[in-house]
């Protein structure tokens, strides 16, 4: 019978969601091109590992290390951009090549020992720096879109752990090779590679979805946070302008560096200003918003449900109805029975439902 290794069975999944992705439009893989690059380096570094530890061809191995020193920078380069309020990939960005560079000139002397460090040492060194950038908590993706700003904040974490967890099995074979003569790094290697390559690979996905999951998805609860200033004050008022004069909720793609940039603030500012006057994340603040534009076409409109969701701004049903039912307590179709053409809303800043013409 043919033996079909789990990692090819990983590089199929990967390549699936790797063609949904570049189906998508052509705007949708501008956003997301590093994250497809990585998804394809994913799908071909586990077909190798498959073919290197399935079948015992050897002919594969050069390319594994040199494909593998490509993953951290590239991971690292792709969720800083999601981190930058403006394009983040530059010529400067070239010292991330370094680490592939030294593998390279070290295979073709012959001198194959220090490949293994210099992985060990990337792999590892990428991961907390993505610890690191996760510090700013999901405002500080301020390139993410609203929506799913949660979602690639996880999937950020789960990156850097993975890398540092390539890292430490890398030890471990070394030490496996060092005590016990390799006898268990070929299986250590095949597992833990194909286990790793696919926990990078689901968070690549992840990040680089368009649509939401329809999984519930909470808001992470904020931590404590000083008193709002004055100009805290000021910066809040200016954006709650800015959303109601001018319905910048309305636009599904919006995120934290969008509103930034046109009230002429840093994101962290903005961020920082919502968290502390209204206590909430900003994804909560322009849902609020979503919702009471979505409750106002429910009570004064006949607009059928699935068009709300997209003139309200939301990106997905589901996530549509989490939000609603957030908010007011209720089901958009309930809400709409409760009270049939009548004009309705909640008010955004602190998402309590009130209705017009009702005492309670």
């Amino acid at each position: 019978m043919l033996l079909v290794p789990l990692s090819f069975l990983v590089s199929l999944l990967l390549f699936v969601f790797l063609v949904r992705l570049l189906r998508q439009g052509r705007e949708a893989l501008g956003r997301n091109r590093l994250f497809v690059v990585l998804i394809g380096l994913y799908v071909v570094q586990t077909a190798l590992v498959g073919i290197r530890w399935g079948y015992g061809v050897t002919a594969v191995l050069p390319a594994l290390p040199l494909l593998a020193s490509l993953i951290p920078p590239l991971s690292f380069v792709a969720f800083r951009e999601l981190a930058a309020e403006e394009g983040a990939i530059s010529a400067r960005d070239w010292p991330h090549l370094l680490p592939t560079l030294c593998c390279v000139v070290a295979m073709l002397v012959g001198f194959r020992d220090p490949v293994d460090l210099v992985l060990i040492a990337e792999f590892a060194g990428y991961g907390l720096a993505l610890l690191w950038l996760a510090r700013l908590g999901p405002d500080g993706l301020v390139a993410s879109r609203l929506d799913g700003t949660l979602r690639s904040y996880r999937s950020l974490q789960l990156t850097a752990l993975a890398l540092i967890g390539s890292a430490a099995t890398d030890m471990a074979i070394s030490l496996d090779l060092l005590l016990a003569g390799g006898r268990h790094a070929p299986a250590v290697v095949s597992a833990a590679t194909t286990f790793i390559l696919l926990m990078l690979g689901v968070a690549a996905m992840t990040a680089g979805a368009e649509e939401a999951d329809d999984a519930p998805e909470a808001e992470p609860e904020l931590q404590a946070v000083p008193l709002a200033t004055s100009a805290d004050a000021e910066v809040a008022a200016a954006l709650d302008r800015l959303m109601e004069g001018q319905r910048l909720f309305a636009d599904a793609g919006l995120n934290l560096g969008r509103l930034a940039r046109r009230l002429g603030l840093p994101a962290r500012a903005v961020s920082n200003a919502v968290n502390r006057v209204h206590g909430m994340s900003v994804s909560q603040y322009v849902n609020n918003f979503r919702v009471a534009e979505a409750c106002r076409l429910l009570g004064a409109t006949d607009m059928p449900v699935t068009r709300i969701v997209f003139e309200a701004g939301f990106m997905t049903k589901s996530n549509f109805n989490r939000e609603f039912l957030r908010v007011t307590g209720m089901n958009p179709t309930a809400w709409r029975a409760a009270a049939p053409r009548e004009v309705c809303s909640i008010s955004p800043l602190e998402g309590e439902m009130s209705r017009s013409d009702r005492g309670g």
